[in-house]
């Protein structure tokens, strides 16, 4: 049975990969590939990075990575966390990407990106495990 991830252990992989350009730049693009699917705007964007300089963001997006900080790794994590379970849930992809805008009772009449974009890592790790339970996976 899969386990949620812990804070823990997604904070040390996130250190890990930001200390190793290769891998940010592979999780930045995994990242915008998610935003696209998800229709994100900048703005939505920008809150699930952790409000990153408009300017660094559009350098990540055109991918002239440099450094980036283990926060937006982790919180890059969390998101394709989410957008994985939700693969899992719905087998159908427009309907998967389209619960992120969907009100959803279990999150008090909010939408999953609603939440998230409260722009706290901690609503990234509420809807991640929200999903875990879902699809059976809490421990």
């Amino acid at each position: 049975m899969a386990r949620p991830l812990s804070t823990t252990s997604a904070q040390a992989g996130a250190e890990q990969i930001a200390a190793l350009p290769a891998k940010a730049t592979i999780a930045l693009r995994a990242f915008f590939a998610m935003a696209d699917h998800w229709r994100l705007s900048t703005e939505e964007a920008r809150v699930l990075l952790g409000q990153p300089a408009r300017a660094t963001f559009f350098q990540w997006k055109s991918g002239r990575v440099a450094r980036v900080p283990h926060d937006v790794i982790r919180r890059i994590s969390w998101l394709l966390g989410i957008w994985k379970a939700l693969q899992i849930l719905f087998p159908e992809a427009a309907r998967a990407d389209a619960w992120v805008r969907s009100s959803n009772a279990l999150l008090g009449g909010q939408s999953a990106l609603q939440r998230m974009l409260a722009g706290d890592v901690s609503d990234l790790a509420e809807v991640r495990t929200l999903l875990d339970h879902v699809r059976g996976g809490a421990s």
